[in-house]
């Protein structure tokens, strides 16, 4: 591995923080948005049971809000329970755009390594070509600089495109899981308000 990394010159460090970076985002999604932890299964059970029993006491609702994203949802509903039905969505609305920002995060800075990394090794590419032209003389070329050039070139273009691809793919992943995350809270938040309103009438 040293040997590779020797070859392909300096500008592979580059690439090499950039794919520190751009795993590490990776095992941070991966941690952040398990089903377990965003969407609990037994949450809306409970907040109805919560709701059928007359006990969405304060500390109650605040414990749910900080249970989950869902619970957050859940809570903002609980909260202006009281308040009229355009009221209500309007707060789940803007507790929904404030989810929504926090299971997106980090995702912007995964698709710029994705976008970064080819540039990267289209870098390293200019640098190994700046080399290869270096080793031509009016006397003849030295195929040792020659090589060396080659193996900048190529490694780096290789570095980058391997690099590339799986944060590309875990970024539209990481996209559409946030996104049904999202519709999910929405169809539980519809669900809680209409069971609302309903009792309210």
């Amino acid at each position: 591995m040293l040997e590779i990394i020797h070859a392909a010159g300096w500008p592979i460090w580059l690439l090499i923080a950039t794919s520190v970076i751009g795993l590490a985002l990776i095992i941070e999604r991966f941690l952040s948005l398990r089903a377990s932890k965003i969407f609990p299964s037994r949450l809306p059970g409970q907040v109805l049971e919560l709701l059928r029993q007359k006990n969405d006491n304060p500390e109650a609702v605040i414990r749910l809000a900080g249970n989950s994203p869902l619970g957050r949802i859940l809570a903002e509903v609980l909260i202006n329970r009281h308040e009229s039905r355009h009221y209500r969505l309007a707060a789940v609305e803007d507790a929904g755009k404030d989810v929504a920002h926090r299971l997106n995060r980090h995702l912007p800075a995964l698709g710029t390594v994705a976008v970064v990394a080819p540039l990267m090794g289209l870098f390293g590419t200019v640098v190994g070509m700046i080399e290869i032209f270096a080793s031509y003389t009016p006397a003849g070329g030295d195929p040792a600089q020659l090589a060396r050039g080659i193996s900048i070139a190529l490694y780096n273009t290789g570095f980058g495109i391997i690099i590339a691809i799986p944060a590309l793919i875990l970024h539209r992943y990481f996209r559409s899981r946030v996104d049904h995350f999202l519709h999910m809270m929405e169809r539980e938040a519809s669900s809680l308000n209409r069971l609302i309103s309903r009792e309210a009438e």
